[in-house]
């Protein structure tokens, strides 16, 4: 038998019922014109997600049921609607909906306590499974987390076709692990399985959309794009009844014949997912809270210029602001090369200088050394902010992870923001994104947002003579190696002995990142694009006398 099958791969806003309700009136009707006989919506989409302990608010909670019977009124003929909502519990749950009614509710079972998840803290877990027959069809529901656990209960009541809705933020790599998963549990419960996912961006998190539909014997039948919305329809082959389901809605075979036909939406390399997941990452950030426009101070430098790059993509030229303010240990080709990826951008840039303030407060303080390294970085960072509350920008932090790591930044100076864009990627990745994102722009004929040099040079803070960052730190091919391994997989001291580095070296790189705890606690948010970022991710102690060694 056939069904055919919608999946709404959109972006829904947290808190913002209204706005989320009319995205799925919009996609039930376009999922009704092309002939659909059932649609799928993320997790909770209808209040976004993750709601964190907005969850346990009665009001929330009562918003959000109001909310699901409301939309659930609307949708009306004989489309079915598998919508995410927050019920009473409070519980992550789905409201399947025919004809005007809620017919049957489903409650997420296996609540994820982990990395940025902590769905224990905010949920209670759902007991029981839910199939409902649809046009004959035994539909089985699941939400995200349940399909990474044994699907056993499930495989035992038959259904013809298993319904997954997700909330899946994105991370390097992670499309390739879904798709085995999928279809892996398809083969499992011998049923062809639709996964859905959203879109989008919020708070550090970026949702990917990667919509999969799989065959029983997992065959690939349709994908959605990577971060874009998108309704995917496909024409699903699937068992007739032969159970008994909880529910049931229809019997008699479905009409199908959809307008859409279903595709397989070609894959992004590497540097594109990242790119897209930093792009919308910011832009969501954005427009979802009420922000215009951003400011970037503009150093020279590779940071400072994807940081820019992404923004500029993220929000257009019109919408970010430039700012040069050079010291007077600033070269002349890192002023140059600031107003070089102006030219080439479009964007506003403005020059001010910060000897003079600097001279004012030395002129007051007795500083020296790393002092007066600090005191160039808060005057600038100072001045920035003064910009921000002037002109209603939100200034981007520039710091990549691996000077957060190493608590290469500085307090109040160049870590002050409201976003920070390149947080969770390393230095090694900075100049590879920097160099694809210049080759994209050559392959259409465009100009190159980054300066060739800002790439090229080699990295310095310009905070005293002839300053190098190697000066203080390993080269970053070399400590990017070991920070991969100690930040984001967890190798301890002997660990990193036996991927053969050098004792020294390893010594020397836990402890700066061990000691820099207290600076990334006070980092501004930024755009997770790997398996282990900083925030949620990492949850270590400040105050803490363990040691490695």
């Amino acid at each position: 038998m056939k069904l055919s099958v919608a999946l709404a791969q959109i972006n829904p806003t947290v808190g913002e019922l209204a706005g989320n309700a009319a995205l799925i009136s919009s996609c039930v009707s376009e999922a009704k014109k092309a002939g659909a006989n059932l649609i799928i919506f993320p997790e909770m989409i209808v209040t976004g997600y993750p709601v964190e302990d907005l969850a346990l608010r009665p009001s929330f909670q009562a918003a959000s049921i109001a909310a699901i019977n409301s939309i659930a009124a609307t949708i009306t003929g004989d489309i079915v609607a598998v919508i995410g909502y927050l019920d009473k519990g409070p519980q992550n749950a789905v409201a399947v909906i025919h004809e005007g009614k809620i017919k049957a509710r489903y409650a997420k079972r296996h609540l994820p306590n982990y990395g940025v998840f902590d769905e224990f803290r905010n949920f209670t877990a759902g007991t029981s499974d839910l199939v409902v027959r649809i046009h004959n069809v035994d539909v089985a529901v699941a939400i995200c987390e349940d399909i990474w656990h044994s699907m056993a209960n499930v495989a035992a009541r038959t259904p013809g076709l298993v319904v997954v809705p997700n909330g899946s933020p994105f991370e390097r790599n992670k499309d390739d692990v879904r798709l085995a998963l999928v279809q892996k549990r398809a083969r499992e419960v011998n049923a062809p399985l639709a996964y859905v996912n959203m879109t989008g961006g919020q708070d550090d998190l970026v949702f990917d959309g990667d919509t999969i539909v799989v065959a029983k014997d997992g065959a690939l039948l349709a994908r959605g794009p990577q971060f874009d919305d998108h309704l995917v329809i496909v024409e699903i082959d699937c068992a007739e009844a032969s159970s008994t389901p909880d529910v049931i809605i229809s019997q008699d075979p479905a009409r199908v014949g959809t307008s859409a036909s279903a595709f397989i939406a070609p894959r992004l390399s590497d540097e594109a997912e990242m790119w897209q997941g930093l792009v919308i990452g910011l832009r969501d950030y954005i427009k979802k809270n009420g922000f215009k426009s951003v400011l970037v101070g503009l150093s020279g430098g590779i940071d400072s210029a994807l940081v820019a790059a992404i923004a500029i993509d993220a929000l257009g030229a019109n919408n970010v602001y430039g700012v040069a303010m050079p010291s007077k240990y600033s070269s002349d080709h890192s002023i140059e090369d600031a107003h070089a990826l102006a030219t080439a951008t479009g964007i506003a840039v403005r020059t001010v200088a910060i000897a003079p303030m600097v001279e004012a407060y030395m002129s007051n303080l007795s500083l020296t050394g790393i002092a007066e390294e600090n005191l160039q970085a808060r005057v600038r960072g100072t001045t920035l902010m003064g910009i921000s509350n002037q002109e209603g920008h939100i200034v981007l932090a520039t710091g990549n992870k691996s000077e957060l790591a190493v608590g290469y930044s500085t307090l109040y100076g160049d870590a002050v923001g409201g976003f920070a864009p390149i947080k969770d990627i390393y230095k090694t990745d900075v100049w590879a994104l920097a160099k694809w994102r210049n080759a994209q722009a050559i392959a259409a004929g465009a100009t190159p947002p980054i300066p060739e040099r800002s790439i090229t040079k080699e990295p310095s803070a310009e905070l005293r003579p002839d300053q190098k960052d190697s000066d203080s730190l390993p080269d970053y091919p070399l400590l990017d190696k070991v920070l991969r391994l100690y930040v984001d997989e967890d190798h301890g001291f002997a660990a990193l002995l036996n991927d053969g580095f050098d004792e020294a070296l390893i010594r020397r790189v836990i402890s700066l990142v061990d000691k820099a705890e207290y600076k990334r606690r006070q980092y501004p948010p930024g755009t997770k694009v790997s398996g282990r970022a900083f925030g949620k991710d990492r949850r270590l102690p400040m105050t803490s006398r363990w040691n490695e060694d």
